[in-house]
């Protein structure tokens, strides 16, 4: 009986703006170390016995990020499921178990999120094969986390009786919305109270017989969408139509609160964290003797308890005490660490406005590598473009704006309107308007190359492709 790993690479996380933002949100970035949430979800799945490779579920806008950094870290996943539209956590998990079983009638599912860190990775190790030993008796188990604070922004678990002798899993007495603080401080008084980690051991076919008894059009939309799906590479692509007409709902709500199968192993000494917030994220990090996680180029003094992050610049800070500063390309963020869970208003009032910074970098990730935005004016537009090795953008035209490339490093194939030219460094080209043209790197190492777009528009959706390597052409 194997462990089906099922990593959901949903969730913005607006609580951690501006790194985290809507195109490339948290999970993707190396927040608690070299890796990425997403790349150390995957690599910690290793150690476990039994465990097989994992079942992505992303959505399309995000889908060559997340096989990117897979990639990176030498992890294929059994398949890349793509959500057309998000409907929560229990339609997803439904379509990953209906993916499972069709290549093993008795898979487990190991259920989780792809933006939460655990520092001990023998004691996640532990719990899940505990989990796992008793999903296979026909049980749903959650991971609860023992409490360490009256913590408001998760929901607990009351624990029941145990499970059998030497079972290390117990019976779920109650789910407890997230609380008050009178009432979370009740709850660690009283004793036998868990956090809701949102992570699962699930035995698939169970999950799939609970879920049709009590949300039966959930498992009816998954498996409309799945059969009427199609496969393109490595990808799981969902019928629209099916998907988007299942109930959305969470897989606590659906399931977990009302079988009679529930049961809960604690996740003891995980050193589990959400990284809910930028607070949340400074209660992990290493600090100095005066309190402070500093990371990047900052200079701090009369600064304690403090988060100061410099992704771009140089910082400096000075008598500050409880704040946090996150720095990027072109946003900052100063706020007290009592009110960091307060960042997503922020993101609320930019999407409100309008305006991109919620939504993308300065740098933004592309299937074939990345762009940046360095100057900007009146009828132009400066990038910077990195093309990987053997990677090319699609065949396009654009209506309103021309375009000058200048190759700064390795090697450029260019396709202007019927002609191919290869360009090294210091050569340039030039696009006319309303030409079709092509950008290609046939090289060993990434195309590094300047652009200047001029025009009377220069928005994103200003292409029209004819053809292309990543599924991207248009109507």
């Amino acid at each position: 009986m194997n462990i089906h790993p099922v990593i959901l690479c949903g969730g913005s996380g607006t609580r951690l703006w501006p790194m985290s933002r809507g195109g490339y949100p948290k999970q993707y970035l190396p927040l608690a170390g070299e890796h990425s949430l997403v790349q150390q979800t995957a690599l910690r799945l290793a150690s476990i016995p039994d465990a097989v490779a994992p079942i992505i579920v992303s959505n399309n806008e995000q889908r060559f990020i997340v096989s990117e950094q897979l990639r990176k870290v030498g992890i294929k996943p059994a398949s890349v499921i793509l959500e057309p539209v998000g409907r929560n956590t229990a339609p997803a998990i439904a379509v990953a178990a209906l993916v499972a079983l069709r290549n093993e009638p008795e898979a487990l599912l190991l259920v989780l999120p792809s933006d939460h860190v655990i520092l001990n990775e023998k004691a996640f190790v532990k719990a899940a094969q505990a989990a796992a030993r008793t999903a296979a008796d026909q049980r749903l188990i959650t991971f609860g986390i023992e409490p360490e604070n009256p913590h408001t922004g998760y929901g607990y678990i009351r624990r029941g009786p145990k499970l059998g002798g030497d079972s290390e899993a117990y019976s779920v007495a109650a789910f407890v919305e997230k609380p008050d603080l009178a009432t979370a401080k009740g709850l660690l008084e009283e004793g036998g109270y868990y956090w809701n980690s949102g992570m699962f051991m699930l035995n698939a076919a169970t999950y799939l017989e609970e879920l049709r008894r009590y949300e039966p059009e959930v498992v009816r939309h998954a498996e409309a969408s799945l059969d009427a799906g199609k496969h393109d590479a490595d990808f799981v692509r969902l019928d629209e139509q099916a998907f988007a007409a299942s109930p959305n709902i969470s897989i606590d709500y659906a399931v977990m609160e009302r079988t009679s199968r529930a049961a809960v192993v604690a996740g003891t000494d995980l050193g589990w964290n959400d990284i809910g917030s930028w607070s949340s994220l400074a209660e992990i990090g290493e600090r100095d003797e005066n309190g402070n996680t500093l990371i990047g180029d900052v200079f701090a003094e009369g600064v304690k308890n403090s988060y100061i992050r410099a992704e771009q610049r140089m910082v400096a800070t000075i008598g500050l005490d409880n704040i946090i500063v996150v720095e990027t390309a072109d946003a900052v963020l100063v706020a007290h660490r009592d009110r960091t869970q307060d960042v997503k208003k922020v993101v609320e009032w930019l999407n409100a406005s309008g305006r991109q910074e919620s939504v993308t970098h300065r740098r933004v990730v592309r299937p074939w590598g990345s762009y940046e935005g360095i100057d900007q004016g009146d009828r132009f537009q400066v990038k910077r473009i990195i093309v990987n090795p053997g990677a090319r953008l699609s065949l396009q035209m654009h209506h309103h704006r021309a375009e000058h490339w200048i190759v700064v490093k390795g090697t450029a194939l260019v396709t202007n309107g019927d002609k191919e030219v290869l360009l090294g460094e210091n050569q340039s080209t030039y696009i006319p308007l309303g030409e079709k043209h092509r950008l290609e790197n046939p090289g060993k190492i990434p195309l590094e190359l300047i652009e200047v777009q001029s025009g009377t528009y220069l928005g994103e959706d200003d292409i029209v492709r004819f053809e292309d390597t990543y599924g991207r052409v248009s109507a």
